[in-house]
């Protein structure tokens, strides 16, 4: 493995580098790293932005893939092109991190195994903004270890849009935009239909999106709103156990949004959402055994709304606000008996015979001070739960200037996560849920060097997270069934470098380069859960290095590449030698040949160039080597 990894290098290093430039240097780039946003070089906290620039030029098919190559991000993908991921951050667990829409929670209170299905394509994200850490005070509740913040913007022009693509194993997708600008109203809307036959047998998949999203600006006023719908189904191979391989799934999620900002002195944001997902699971495809009693149906309704207030003063920037959020689940599996069952709509003989549903209500304020050098922001979330009653939330993140170019930052978090549906009421032939469950709770410290300029940005950071009534499924030696209970306290300490020059940086030195993104994430946990066995908490990824290069050809046509090195932690049974294996550390690469000229765009990847041999998740069998192609282009009109 180790000269693999040379070997890796050696290759890449023989490369010229080569990217689009942004048309902001991310020192200047605005993100939500909390209440009152500040531009990049300035927050006391790590964060990573993807810019469009960097996501149209990566060898990627879905949101997973992209994050896949993200600073300490663990993506664990059953199956491929976002058919099913598990995204995690710092080493927590997949049900730990927030995901958002343009500021808008989108987890799923079933299970964290469906929060990646967000129904927006790559072609229509205009970044992707990634904080490392706890953010309950910003985000509420669920955003226990990080977030993910997911940022789509209308475009000012009036343009159609067309994305094609083929590849082997029968993969298609056909992606189809249409952007409207009016004076001072943008309206943005996508169709997408995408699938694959499969890389082995019960592998294959069909995605559909849907996604609208408009901006009206008037004076001091912004008024947006997005709606989207997805419907994907797939065959789930061996996705939740390997007993059954012939499992299939098919989930729908529709999710509609409203936000409006008003005011220059004192600005108000408000906004509300709703969002509904259905999953129906089939733990057999075809040929049921004799006693097998039917699919699991779920469907989840969620809807909240948020106001706060923010303004700067000689004292520096302010705001407060309240936020709150419903959660209700109907299953045939989760929840509490119901008095009378409500049939599942469009199955002829299936029923919801359970439900249940949870308030939280959030009250939020924050203060960042700046003084001389110093910038130090402090703040306070009070939540209350119908289910889990008052949780308090402080934190205080600080940075100092030694230098205009470097600058020292430190935090102290406290952050919640409240159990899932599935957490307290699934259970199986191997699991077993506890509605008495308490929510998750850590304190985490961090502390680190930022230096930026106009050539190049460096961060490095240490972290620690002390967790306390951390959900872990666990079982004794001596048992074959998992329950899931407040049995684990874990502390996780880590490290994280990242690099980042910009063609500036290299023009100065006359050499053709233009962009270069290089991380490195050390994750070490040490668990206290007595004498029983734990299921994911001691499953994370150790160590990951990632590269983002890229290599001009001749013209308009260049090369990109992503590389990463997973070393996970833990083991998983190995159901076909029917034993106890540790994970084995991967390397993976992909590269991806763009031809550009005029209003086109042809291009071929080649995925796992390797045919590297991993698993994500054990016994679950990730695709080798993988050709696709593609082409786009865009018509301007009036």
């Amino acid at each position: 493995m180790k000269n693999l990894i040379l070997t890796t290098i050696m290759v890449l290093a023989g490369f010229t580098i080569f990217a689009q430039s942004d048309t902001l240097w991310i020192s200047e780039i605005e993100v939500t790293a909390k209440r009152t946003p500040d531009v990049y070089s300035e927050v006391s906290r790590v964060v990573t932005v993807l810019t469009r620039a960097e996501i149209k030029a990566s060898p990627v098919q879905s949101l997973a893939d992209l994050l896949e190559y993200a600073m300490n991000v663990d993506v664990r993908q059953r199956g491929f092109n976002g058919v099913q991921a598990d995204i995690s951050i710092r080493g927590g667990s997949f049900d730990q991190t927030m995901i958002l829409l343009n500021g808008i929670p989108f987890n799923d209170p079933q299970t964290g195994h469906h929060n990646a299905d967000l129904p927006v394509d790559l072609e229509s994200i205009e970044r992707i903004e990634i904080l490392e850490g706890p953010a309950s005070r910003t985000f509420g509740p669920n955003a226990f270890s990080g977030a993910i913040n997911i940022i789509t913007v209308p475009k000012n022009t009036n343009e159609i849009g067309l994305s094609l693509n083929t590849g082997e194993h029968q993969l298609y997708g056909t992606t189809l935009s249409l952007n409207a600008d009016a004076k001072n109203f943008s309206n943005s809307i996508s169709f997408s239909k995408k699938g694959s036959g499969g890389y082995i047998e019960n592998t294959d998949y069909q995605t559909l999106n849907l996604f609208y999203h408009s901006l009206l600006k008037l004076r001091d006023q912004k008024i947006s709103f997005q709606a989207a719908y997805q419907d994907k189904s797939f065959g789930a191979n061996s996705f939740y156990t390997p007993a059954y391989p012939n499992q299939y799934e098919q989930t729908q999620t529709r999710f509609v949004s409203a936000n409006w900002k008003k005011g220059e002195t004192v600005k108000s944001n408000f906004s509300v959402y709703w969002k509904q997902h259905n999953d129906r699971f089939e733990l057999f495809r075809t040929d049921p055994a004799p006693w097998y009693q039917g699919h699991n149906y779920h469907q989840t309704q969620v809807y909240g709304l948020e106001e706060s207030l923010n303004w700067i003063s000689n004292f520096g920037k302010t705001a407060f606000g309240i936020s709150f959020r419903n959660e209700q689940i109907l299953s045939n599996v989760l929840g509490s008996p119901m008095i009378s069952p409500v049939l599942v709509k469009g199955e002829n003989n299936a029923y919801y015979l359970k439900k249940d549903t949870r308030d939280n209500l959030s009250f939020f304020a924050e203060h960042s001070y700046y003084a001389s050098k110093w910038n130090i922001s402090a703040g306070l979330l009070i939540n209350f739960n119908s289910a889990f009653n008052w949780h308090w939330i402080p934190g205080v993140d600080m940075s100092y200037l030694f230098s205009e170019k470097f600058r020292f930052f430190a935090s102290v978090n406290k952050s919640f996560r409240l159990p899932t549906f599935t957490d307290l009421y699934y259970v199986g032939p191997t699991n077993i849920g506890n509605p008495d469950l308490k929510p998750e709770e850590a304190i985490a410290y961090e502390a680190g060097f930022k230096f930026i300029n106009d050539q190049l940005a460096a961060e490095m950071a240490i972290f620690r997270r002390e967790g306390k009534n951390i959900i872990d499924w666990v079982r004794y030696n001596d048992s074959l069934k998992w329950e899931s209970k407040n049995i684990t306290e874990l502390i996780t300490s880590g490290f994280e470098f990242s690099l980042m020059l910009n063609s500036g940086f290299f023009g100065k030195r006359n050499l053709p380069f233009q962009k270069l993104r290089m991380t490195y994430a050390l994750t070490n946990v040490i668990k206290d859960s007595g004498d029983y066995l734990s299921k994911y908490a001691l499953d994370y990824l150790k160590q990951k290095i990632t590269m983002s290069i890229a290599h001009r050809l001749i013209n308009h046509i260049n090369i990109n590449w992503q590389f990463s090195y997973q070393d996970r932690a833990g083991s998983y049974f190995n159901f076909e030698h029917q034993t106890e294996t540790d994970y084995a550390p991967f390397v993976l690469l992909d590269s991806k040949i763009n031809w550009e000229f005029k209003n086109w765009n042809v291009y071929l990847e080649v995925a796992n160039i390797f045919n590297a041999s991993y698993f994500d998740i054990g016994n679950v069998v990730m695709p080798g080597r993988w050709i696709r192609f593609g082409l786009s282009t865009h018509i301007n009109y009036k």
